[in-house]
């Protein structure tokens, strides 16, 4: 190897020597945590009531231990507390909602506070306007029909109680209207059309199988009334 080889061998070993090491890039981090506050650990809501446990075939107190076990498989130095939530008998809305509430999650206690302090400001989730019958969703108007809105306002009307199909027909539909003569199969299409529009929120109709239909109220619902009490027919 001449002398003019081994000299360009060597500039080319220095080079790469002297090439600064690119660093490893970090590994993606599942959930941002802001900067500067520290995690210190984390809340998980179970939304599940002692009935629904039982015909899992299991009880509260079971769910509570396996997951505290399954903490200290994971990470023996982990310190662990669990808290019921209790709620009124019957209160509407999904059971992780109404847990969410009982135990002062600040993200559904805003969105609440936010609906009552600000009652002309249409907030993201869901918002049944009875005095100018409308629905809001997410901030925008969801284009419900007159006989949807009909359907929704006498469920809301009766939040938590369950209505028969018969007490939908007798109620909302009368001999003046357009429509063929109602029957079940009636209220299902609408409830069905309603529910299509309701997107993401469309379990706040929810069915009670072999009975009827009942609303229930998240913790991402609100409902603004009319200063007098709205008929139920309009």
């Amino acid at each position: 190897m001449s002398l003019a080889h081994i000299d360009t061998a060597r500039s080319i070993q220095a080079a790469r020597l002297d090439r600064p090491v690119s660093p490893t890039p970090a590994a993606p981090r599942i959930r941002a945590v802001p900067d500067g506050p520290q995690a210190r650990g984390f809340v998980l809501y179970v939304g599940i009531d002692e009935a629904t446990a039982a015909a899992a075939g299991t009880s509260l107190s079971r769910i509570v231990e396996a997951l505290k076990a399954l903490t200290g498989s994971i990470a023996p130095t982990a310190e662990t507390h669990a808290a019921v939530a209790l709620a009124p008998a019957g209160a509407g809305g999904r059971d992780v909602d109404v847990v969410r509430l009982a135990l002062q999650d600040p993200t559904a206690l805003a969105r609440q506070r936010n609906a009552t302090e600000d009652p002309d400001r249409a907030p993201g989730g869901v918002v049944v306007d009875i005095s100018r019958k409308r629905v809001h969703l997410d901030g925008e108007t969801a284009a419900l029909t007159y006989k949807e809105f009909e359907l929704l306002q006498y469920l809301v009307l009766r939040e938590g109680r369950t209505i028969e199909r018969a007490e939908l027909i007798a109620k909302l539909w009368n001999a003046s209207d357009d429509e063929d003569a109602p029957n079940e199969r009636t209220i299902d299409v609408h409830v069905r059309r309603l529910r299509a529009k309701l997107g993401r929120y469309e379990d706040i109709v929810r069915t009670v199988r072999g009975v009827g239909y009942r609303f229930d109220r998240h913790a991402d619902v609100s409902i603004r009334q009319s200063s007098t009490p709205s008929p139920d027919v309009f």
